[in-house]
């Protein structure tokens, strides 16, 4: 398989009805789709008993595979005990999705720190839960993939390695996120940290400052050139799944996961009314359809000179 046939992407960032997602991936000659979200539910609310009967002939009738699940297990507050003990209920679930979609791959998170507290002193609570994730996976031979992002205990570079390196095991991976890494620190930087446990690699570049993303290749992401180095001296052979956060997708619409409440908190949002700022900006996609084209397009303009 080409490289340009494992590109990937959170298609709910197209629609959220799952037709138009499909559509909009083949249009583009795409053969995959992590699965984040679908008709305004997310992966982790559909049974298996759902997702064998709803999703999956529809992805058999377009010739899609599944990359990955595009799962919140892990973002919940480090200290939420009934909230972990519900992931671990969603996470059984989540691996018989995985398995029915012939998927490996479940995207994840190392808990959500509190604000101004010291990430290092939850270390060992950190790894204790991961470990009990683990163990799940490894019962269902199934990869969690650690998305490193700003506000969770594996935001850095660092804090990642320590958790690949104390807890050392197959089912435990990286999905290397540009963008998330620029809010932080510099990519490179942790790309040298981390390129041994990459299994998995988002394309999504950034700015600082900026709410919205940008295009694959115009923020500080550095994808470019470390793409090169994954391909040309590292041997990568993963996916390149898109999440292009380039515009205001359905998924943040009112009322999008369901509930008055929600559509309220959108409505009164700072950091959404500064998102439909910049959405306003000349040369901003108008839609997620045209967002997610624009990344694919982006990412496929770098492959060319590092792959032919």
């Amino acid at each position: 398989m080409s490289v340009y046939e494992k590109i990937s992407g959170f298609a709910d960032e197209i629609s959220q009805d799952f037709d138009q997602q499909l559509k909009t991936v083949t249009d583009l000659g795409m053969k995959y789709i992590c699965i984040r979200s679908a008709e305004h539910k997310g992966i982790a609310d559909y049974t298996p008993e759902e997702v064998r009967t709803v999703l999956l002939p529809k992805l058999q009738a377009a010739g899609v595979g599944v990359s990955s699940l595009g799962t919140a297990i892990g973002k919940v507050e480090v200290d939420d005990e009934e909230g972990f003990a519900k992931q671990l209920e969603q996470l059984e679930t989540l691996c018989e999705t995985a398995k029915l979609l012939d998927c490996s791959f479940i995207r994840m998170f190392s808990f959500l720190i509190p604000k101004d507290a010291d990430a290092d002193s939850y270390t060992d609570v950190v790894l204790d839960k991961l470990r009990q994730f683990i163990r799940i996976a490894e019962k269902h031979d199934v990869v969690l993939l650690h998305e490193n992002e700003k506000g969770i205990y594996g935001d850095t570079g660092a804090r990642c390695k320590l958790l690949f390196d104390r807890l050392a095991c197959p089912h435990f991976k990286a999905a290397f996120d540009f963008a998330n890494f620029v809010q932080c620190e510099d990519t490179a930087e942790c790309w040298e940290l981390l390129h041994d446990q990459i299994a998995y690699i988002h394309i999504k570049d950034a700015l600082p400052g900026c709410l919205l993303n940008v295009p694959a290749g115009t923020g500080l992401g550095k994808i470019p050139e470390l793409l090169r180095r994954a391909f040309c001296e590292e041997g990568y052979h993963g996916f390149l799944t898109l999440e292009p956060h380039l515009a205001m997708f359905d998924f943040f619409a009112p009322g999008a996961k369901g509930g008055e409440s929600q559509k309220l908190q959108f409505e009164n949002n700072p950091i959404v009314e500064k998102m439909k700022s910049e959405m306003a900006e000349p040369g901003r996609p108008k839609d997620g359809a045209e967002a997610y084209a624009t990344q694919y397009h982006a990412l496929v303009e770098i492959l060319n000179p590092i792959l032919n």
